[in-house]
């Protein structure tokens, strides 16, 4: 471990103590928010970015040591170690090379080489291969002529020669590594359509004669054109031009222009088109791939971030719509806890009489139920039902929200769901989702798999377990940042708490519906199977309102709460006082408690929270509205300007909902009026816009937008220019 940490300091540029402070940390069990929020003073003030980046080499080096460990147990069982390969395998610092070293000597099937050596035809090669200008192939490949070996003719004894030779240039680390850079800095992707498999693939006819350099391959092509592969709509080619990769194999191999020259020169081609330009070309592939998903995850990750870190409209009576045509719409209403308290359902897009039915149905829930907000869902019939409640009269001062409800029909027929309300049908339970997402959309969104939302590119062609990791840290970092009421926290949300799982979480739960609410927290070391680890884990991001210990309410960490108490004990107040007056922190002097185990990182931490004990990092929650003027994809026009919510942010562009049913991309050329590398760079997830529409195409159910300042008069000279 410490090689490894000195590597990966000198890879991401950190001191080797924060790196190896980390190791030790990780290694002992702790979870990245914990040692990014209490051991500030051990890793020198990592950030969760930073942290993560160290744990995910650091399992990259582990992963290349075993892998070293199989290849030397393998050798040392065929008696193939020596020493200088030993040594070789032992300096590797990349799984490339040493997959390189080991190839001469991993197990194989029997290739021509072998059948070619069988035959005794490895001198053969031996003396061909050394080109003494003297030397004539033909004359010596005679005596190796065997009908009994199956040597037939002095070409089959040449040609095999020419096999060994073939596979001993093909298994060179040096040609390889060379060979490698060509392929990595010049190849060119060429995708070509499978003729027989043309009708079938017609979405995939951008790909179906395309040719582009990998260097500059953005990552959502990458995977579209892969996709297209895998479907049996293209075939794919990624190499580089083959003369330069000859002359370089050429150069390094042949010497002179002898006819032993001639013969090393032809098993180089051969090498090279049979064994060495197949298995770089899946490399690169591979590399292609990764290179790509890595993306890809970024912007899933960027996305899910936003999305769950939505800004909440906190606890509120809410009444939810989750619209329909011809089954109408599921009403639901919930306390400011989310609990099911009526439900039934309504036809606001029938007839007169079934508007005139569900308009007073909804008036009547409102006052019975003392309702604060309504949430409609954006799917199917969301806009006439937004017709319908927003024509009510209803009590002022009610926000009537669209609310976004992918994934909420996951969430409704999962187990969880069923666990949930287990008195209630599938459709209730999304009416519900969609309500609860409103008041804490971190709360509700934990509850689905983040795949099922939406808000990626390509996420089902990713490697799964890297982008399952790379999710897992993004809900796990928003929902410690919040932090968590354990007296009301579903068992999905206290699972994602640093140092809790799905066992723990139940345990939990199990223990406040037989005990009752917790009342501090030190309670939670007598659920069964919370350790003191687990709770030095996650005590610091759970919260306990208006209990026994005023600090319970705050991200001050137990293991902190005698320095508070001490602060208080100085001024001569009580810990309440110091949380309720600004003077009293204001005379705290932090250096006075400052030690080798509480540094002033800590202490500022601590005293941030007195200030605003247990504050949400959240954005205050902003309502919205869409455009009375449109509800269809048939009411755009070029040349509109209408509100609309950023829903998804790729790397080709962003999509935006604007109220037809259907969203509308924002092309990366058409976010802004300068040069844009990313669209993450000028939009989020969950923004407000205001944008242009620029082109529509209804029978595609296709909506091109623009937030480019200029959008409007560009459009104009467009159509302008059209006319004449």
């Amino acid at each position: 471990m410490p090689d490894h940490a000195k590597k990966v300091s000198l890879e991401l540029g950190l001191r080797l103590a924060q790196v190896a402070a980390t190791a030790e940390l990780l290694d002992g069990g702790a979870t990245v928010p914990f040692i990014a929020r209490y051991r500030k003073e051990r890793t020198g003030s990592l950030d969760e970015v930073a942290i993560t980046a160290i744990r995910d080499r650091l399992k990259q080096l582990c992963a290349l040591e075993d892998r070293r460990d199989v290849i030397v147990s393998s050798l040392a069982d065929r008696e193939l170690l020596t020493p200088e390969l030993h040594a070789k395998v032992a300096d590797a610092q990349t799984l490339t090379e040493l997959e390189d070293i080991y190839l001469p000597y991993r197990p194989k099937r029997r290739t021509r080489a072998i059948i070619a050596r069988e035959k005794g035809l490895e001198p053969l090669a031996q003396a061909i291969f050394a080109q003494d200008p003297a030397f004539d192939p033909q004359t010596a490949a005679e005596s190796y002529v065997d009908p009994e070996k199956g040597v037939l003719t002095v070409d089959d004894a040449l040609a095999g020669a020419r096999d060994v030779l073939a596979e001993k240039i093909n298994e060179s680390m040096e040609s390889r590594a060379e060979i490698r850079k060509l392929f990595a800095g010049h190849s060119t992707l060429r995708s070509t359509v499978i003729e027989e498999n043309k009708g079938d693939a017609a979405r995939f006819s951008d790909y179906f004669d395309w040719s582009e350099p990998i260097a500059k391959m953005p990552a959502h092509r990458i995977h579209a054109i892969l996709r297209a592969e895998r479907e049996g709509a293209v075939r794919v080619s990624i190499r580089p031009e083959e003369d330069p990769a000859i002359a370089r194999l050429q150069r390094r191999f042949v010497r002179g222009k002898s006819a032993a020259a001639e013969q090393v020169l032809t098993a180089a081609v051969d090498g090279y088109r049979r064994l060495m330009a197949p298995s770089i070309e899946n490399e690169i592939r591979s590399s292609l791939k990764e290179r790509a998903d890595q993306e890809a995850i970024r912007v899933f990750a960027t996305n899910l971030r936003e999305l769950l870190m939505a800004a909440p409209l906190g606890p509120r009576r809410v009444l939810a719509i989750d619209p329909g045509y011809r089954t109408g719409g599921k009403l639901v209403c919930l306390d400011e806890q989310g609990t099911l308290l009526a439900h039934t359902v309504i036809y606001p897009t029938g007839s007169d009489q079934g508007r005139r039915t569900a308009g007073q149905t909804i008036l009547d829930l409102v006052r019975l139920h003392r309702i604060e907000a309504i949430a409609i869902g954006n799917g199917t019939a969301s806009r006439e039902t937004e017709t319908l409640v927003r024509g009510l009269s209803l009590p002022a001062g009610i926000p009537i929200l669209l609310v976004n409800e992918s994934g909420a029909s996951i969430y409704s027929a999962s187990e969880l769901a069923r666990q949930e309300l287990p008195d209630v049908d599938i459709t209730v339970r999304g009416a519900v989702s969609i309500g609860r997402r409103l008041m804490d959309p971190l709360a509700e969104l934990v509850k689905i798999d983040p795949k099922s939302i939406g808000v990626g590119q390509y996420q089902h062609d990713v490697d799964a377990s890297a982008l399952q990791q790379a999710l897992n840290d993004v809900i796990e970092s928003c929902v410690n940042s919040v932090g968590v009421d354990v007296n009301t926290a579903s068992p999905a949300l206290l699972s994602r708490v640093a140092g809790l799982n799905a066992k723990l979480a139940a345990n939990i739960v199990a223990f406040r519906e037989q005990r009752g609410p917790f009342l501090e927290r030190r309670q939670l070391l007598e659920v069964p199977r919370v350790g003191p680890k687990a709770f030095e884990q996650a005590a610091g991001f759970l919260r306990i309102r208006d209990g026994r210990e005023s600090l319970d309410g705050s991200a001050v960490h137990p293991e902190r709460y005698d320095t508070v108490r001490k602060m208080a004990a100085d001024l001569g107040c009580a810990v309440a006082d110091l949380m309720r007056d600004a003077a009293l922190r204001g005379r705290i002097d932090l250096t006075r408690y400052a030690s080798n185990d509480v540094g002033l990182p800590t202490l500022e931490d601590i005293l941030a929270e007195l200030a605003k004990p247990g504050r949400d990092p959240r954005k205050t929650f902003e309502t919205f509205s869409f455009s009375d003027d449109v509800r269809e994809i048939e009411d755009l026009r070029p040349g509109m300007k209408l509100p609309g919510i950023v829903t998804n942010v790729t790397a080709f562009g962003a999509f935006v909902d604007i109220g037809v049913h259907q969203d509308g991309l924002v092309h990366v050329s058409e976010l802004a009026d300068r040069f844009v590398t990313h669209p993450s760079s000028v939009v989020h997830l969950g923004q407000q816009v205001h944008v242009t529409v620029i082109d529509v195409d209804p029978a595609r159910k296709r909506i091109g937008l623009s937030l480019r300042k200029d959008a409007q008069s560009r459009n104009r000279k467009k159509h302008t220019s059209g006319a004449k």
